[in-house]
């Protein structure tokens, strides 16, 4: 893992170190010393006005409130933010999640590993939260990110947000990124295990385009569900019963 130094981290660490773990569409991952938490730094929306970030903070965790709410206690964890400036003095938001020792994403999960009983089990709580997060569409008009990217560095981020890149980021999106690939979605270590969103960043966009966004994401819910029926339910249920007769 690399090791990433930057005084915006001075809430969490007294040297400003802490270990890079992941990095997503927007975010930089890192992880505490103790090992204890999460650090998420969003480094293009940082600001010279400690105002406008306090506000957009509010609204950063408004949306975590939100969207916790909506899939419930079960497939939720807390999202804590602290204002900090880097060391060129731009302030961010820090967001702040407890860390979760031993979790999977579902990307990296070998479904073949896991028990049928089990996998069963975490079709069911796919599909449950599914319809949550389209309950909240519904009700509340924001979507919550059942997905999610996957990036090496901020650099690799950015290459990638060029048009040339456009036809495999739209296949990515319509083709291979099932929800058995999230980056968003976690199976904890725990015994029984749960699945937890651990993203709760609202669609930052126009007007039309979350329109069309959200319109896509519920065709593809859709074929999520068949996935989700055909790679777990129907194996797991076929497996056990071939484990019962023999």
């Amino acid at each position: 893992m690399e090791q990433h130094r930057n005084e915006v981290f001075a809430p969490i660490d007294i040297d400003h170190v802490l270990e890079r773990v992941a990095g997503g569409n927007e975010t930089e991952v890192y992880r505490s010393d103790d090992h204890r938490f999460v650090v998420k730094l969003k480094g293009e929306l940082g600001s010279r006005d400690a105002q406008a970030m306090l506000a957009d903070a509010r609204r950063m965790q408004q949306a975590a409130r939100r969207f916790a709410a909506c899939l419930g206690q079960r497939h939720a964890i807390p999202t804590y933010f602290v204002l900090s400036r880097d060391s060129k003095g731009f302030v961010h938001a820090l967001a702040i999640q407890p860390y979760l020792a031993n979790a999977r994403v579902l990307a990296e999960i070998d479904w073949q590993m896991i028990d049928p009983a089990q996998r069963r089990q975490i079709g069911r709580d796919l599909r449950h939260i599914i319809a949550r997060a389209v309950e909240c569409l519904f009700r509340t008009g924001h979507l919550p990110d059942l997905y999610g990217r996957v990036s090496a560095n901020p650099a690799e981020r950015q290459r990638r947000k060029q048009l040339r890149y456009l036809p495999e980021r739209i296949w990515s999106f319509l083709v291979k990124r099932t929800i058995l690939h999230s980056q968003n979605l976690m199976l904890t270590g725990e015994q029984p295990p749960r699945l937890v969103l651990i993203d709760y960043d609202e669609v930052r966009r126009h007007p039309l385009y979350r329109v069309i966004y959200f319109l896509t994401r519920l065709v593809l819910f859709g074929r999520d569900l068949v996935v989700i029926w055909w790679r777990l339910e129907r194996r797991a249920v076929r497996e056990l019963r071939s484990n019962t007769s023999t």
